[in-house]
């Protein structure tokens, strides 16, 4: 690598890994989001939980897909 990353190349990280843990744990542990707020938005069907693994799953591509594009940028810039 020639140039050192940008800034903006952790937040994409950060925000891929967060969202990463997010999905990880929706999929292992369902019932997080009411234990955390000690409600049950979708009376315990279960739609919150798939809808929010299928948001969580698209932001960590996103996010990831961007940093790598970020870090392909400091890969090509000359010295």
């Amino acid at each position: 690598m020639k140039q050192p990353v940008r800034r903006r190349f952790w937040v994409e990280m950060a925000a891929g890994i967060v969202s990463f843990v997010l999905l990880a744990l929706t999929l292992v542990w369902e019932e997080w989001i009411e234990l955390l707020f000690g409600l049950s938005p979708d009376a315990g069907s279960g739609e919150l939980e798939w809808l929010i693994t299928g948001v969580t799953l698209a932001l960590t591509v996103a996010f990831l897909a961007l940093a790598r594009v970020e870090w392909r940028r400091a890969a090509m810039q000359p010295a």
